[in-house]
């Protein structure tokens, strides 16, 4: 930590600290002591938040587990304790518990271009107008989002550039496919297809972000710029 992050935080009212603390140098920083105090919000006129946090983490030996088996009456009996703050503890620590029993969901990975027809088909299969979505990746080619950037008319929809990038960087993807689809069954790229395929490759490149793929869908097949080695 810089000697202006000391000073900023350290002349905070030490309510604020923790929120200030998380702010600056992240959730991770934060002791549970911290945490509790941010859902709490405020202590006592003798007892800070934090302090306060501390009395009911040490009244189960800090054990994140014996606390989460209180119940909203078993924290009230802390002075400083209402409804409101016990009902915020108990919610926060019912989440986490839902999150660790929760399976994360498996990414999904970009091997080839079949990969993406087959992850578009639910979102174009049957459209009657055009969509331009872009997939957004990571380092590893497993897809951290889908974004549709447009959608219009049966022949063309548009695709602005900054709005593509400006999604990849917000996203810190490394890498991108755009698709679009073509509703009516034909499966060459447009000169304007190939026109923009061109431009986007050489505003991702000069960004560090490279565009690998662009897939015209159709409910029959599809055509991949980087198959045809156009790219």
């Amino acid at each position: 930590m810089d000697s202006y992050t000391s000073i900023k935080i350290a002349s905070l009212a030490e309510e604020d600290r923790p929120r200030e603390k998380l702010l600056l140098q992240g959730r991770s920083a934060l002791t549970d002591a911290e945490l509790i105090a941010i859902l709490i919000r405020s202590g006592t006129k003798h007892t800070s938040a934090v302090d306060l946090a501390k009395n009911i983490l040490g009244s189960v030996d800090n054990d994140l587990g014996q606390l989460a088996k209180m119940t909203v009456n078993e924290l009230q009996k802390f002075k400083g304790i209402g409804e409101a703050k016990a009902i915020s503890i108990v919610s926060a620590l019912e989440l986490g518990r839902r999150r660790k029993s929760t399976e994360p969901k498996k990414r999904a990975k970009i091997t080839s271009s079949s990969d993406v027809y087959e992850l578009m088909k639910p979102d174009l299969m049957d459209e009657p107008v055009e969509h331009f979505y872009i997939l957004l990746l990571n380092r590893s080619n497993h897809v951290i989002k889908k974004y549709k950037i447009s959608y219009g008319g049966t022949n063309a929809t548009i695709a602005d550039p900054k709005m593509i990038f400006k999604v990849a960087l917000e996203y810190l993807a490394t890498a991108i496919v755009l698709v679009h689809n073509h509703p009516s069954g034909n499966l060459r790229p447009s000169q304007a297809d190939m026109n923009l395929t061109k431009k986007l490759v050489a505003v991702g490149r000069n960004l560090d972000l490279n565009v690998i793929d662009h897939v015209i869908f159709t409910d029959v097949g599809y055509f991949s710029f980087a198959d045809e080695a156009m790219m």
